[in-house]
C-alpha cells in the first residue's frame, strides 16, 4: 500500500506519518487491512529526519502538475489530505487561499480520478465551515454557514469530496477538525494559534499574548487524539459515513480561562502569570464565527476518542512535545 500524505512536513503531517508507520498497515476500501509498503510526503518544504525507509519527501506546490506526476509515480493507494493555507493567512490574502485550499485541492482530486482503482481520501475540514447562529451544541447534520475565507473554502472542498465520492472517482470523507493544540514550534497565521501559544510560551518562560476574551470558549483536541481520529475517519467504511461524506471529529470545549487555570494547576503561578490578554479584533472577529461544543455522535461511532480534559492536554505537551 503506499499513502500519500499532504501538507507532511508540517507538525500532523509527520505525526501522522510515524503512527502510520508504527501500525504497519491500514484498512483499505475493502475493509481488509494492508501492509503499508511506502508513504510520500509532500509540502512546500521538504520534511526532515525522516527516518525510515519506507517514508520520502517531495517538496513543491500541490497545485504543480509536475509535482503530482512525481508523487503519484508507481500509483496511490490512499491519501490524507491535510495541506492548507491556514484560517488568518487566508482571510488576509484572498487569491492565495482560494488557490492553495481549493485549486489545489481539486488538482489532487483529478489526478486521483485517473488512478485505475478509486483511492480513499481523507480530506482535513474544519469546524471553521460553521459559522453564524448555530444551536448550543452543533449536529452532526448542521447546515454549512461559513463566516471566513478560510471556512468557505473548507465548505467548498467538502463539497468536491462529496461529490467525487457520489461519482464513484474517489472513496472520500471529510473529516472537521477542531483547533488542535499544543503545537510546539513558531506561532502560524491560524487565527486559532494562540491557544498553542498561551501554553507552549509561559511554559518555555516567555510571554504570551491572548488576543480574546478569557470567557471565549473553543473546541479543541491533542495532536496524539487527532491523529487517532484521522486514521480512524480514514478506516471507516463508506457505508459507515454520512450522506455527505462529512464527519465532525470529537473534541472538548473549553474556554481560555479554563485553559489558563489547567496550566496553572500543571505549571505553577509563575508559568500561568505568563499569559497576558492584549485583544486584537481582527483574529478576535474570526475566532468568534466557530462553533463551541459538538454533538459528535457519528466520529464517536467510527471509533474517534476525546481527550480527558485540557490538563491532560497540556501534560501531553510537556511529556512528549516541549522541547527539552
Amino acid at each position: 500500500m503506499h499513502i500519500l500524505i499532504t501538507g507532511g512536513a508540517g507538525f500532523l503531517g509527520r505525526k501522522l506519518g510515524s503512527a502510520l508507520l508504527t501500525r504497519g498497515s491500514l484498512a483499505g476500501a475493502d475493509g481488509r487491512a494492508r501492509a503499508i509498503e511506502r508513504i510520500t510526503l509532500v509540502d512546500i518544504a521538504p520534511a526532515a529526519d525522516l527516518g525510515d525507509e519506507r517514508m520520502t519527501s517531495l517538496a513543491g506546490d500541490l497545485g504543480d502538475p509536475a509535482l503530482l506526476d512525481r508523487a503519484f509515480k508507481g500509483g496511490i493507494d490512499g491519501v490524507f489530505h491535510l495541506a492548507a493555507v491556514v484560517s488568518g493567512e487566508a482571510e488576509a490574502n484572498f487569491d492565495l487561499g482560494w488557490r492553495v485550499n481549493v485549486d489545489a485541492t481539486r488538482a489532487l482530486l483529478e489526478r486521483c480520478r485517473t488512478l485505475p482503482a478509486p483511492p480513499r481520501v481523507a480530506f482535513a475540514s474544519s469546524v471553521a465551515v460553521f459559522g453564524g447562529a448555530l444551536p448550543e451544541r452543533v449536529p452532526d447534520d448542521q447546515v454549512l454557514t461559513p463566516q471566513s475565507s478560510y471556512g468557505a473554502q473548507k465548505a467548498v472542498c467538502e463539497l468536491l469530496v462529496h461529490d467525487y465520492a457520489r461519482k464513484g472517482f474517489v472513496d472520500g470523507r471529510s473529516l472537521r477538525l477542531p483547533t488542535v493544540t499544543v503545537r510546539p514550534g513558531k506561532p502560524n497565521k491560524a487565527a486559532s494559534s494562540f491557544a498553542s501559544g498561551i501554553i507552549r510560551e509561559p511554559l518555555s518562560g516567555v510571554e504570551a499574548v491572548c488576543p480574546v476574551d478569557a470567557s471565549t470558549r473553543m473546541w479543541l483536541v491533542s495532536p496524539r487524539t487527532i491523529i487517532g481520529s484521522l486514521i480512524a475517519g480514514y478506516e471507516a467504511p463508506a457505508s459507515a459515513c454520512p450522506p455527505s461524506h462529512s464527519v465532525n471529529v470529537p473534541g472538548i470545549s473549553v474556554t481560555v480561562r479554563e485553559m489558563v487555570d489547567a496550566l496553572r494547576r500543571v505549571a505553577g503561578d509563575a508559568v500561568a502569570d505568563r499569559v497576558v490578554f492584549r485583544h486584537d479584533p481582527a483574529i478576535d472577529r474570526i475566532v468568534r464565527t466557530w462553533p463551541r461544543d459538538f454533538d459528535a455522535k457519528v466520529g464517536h461511532a467510527l471509533g474517534m476518542r476525546t481527550d480527558a480534559g485540557f490538563e491532560a492536554i497540556v501534560r501531553q505537551y510537556v511529556d512528549h512535545d516541549m522541547p527539552r
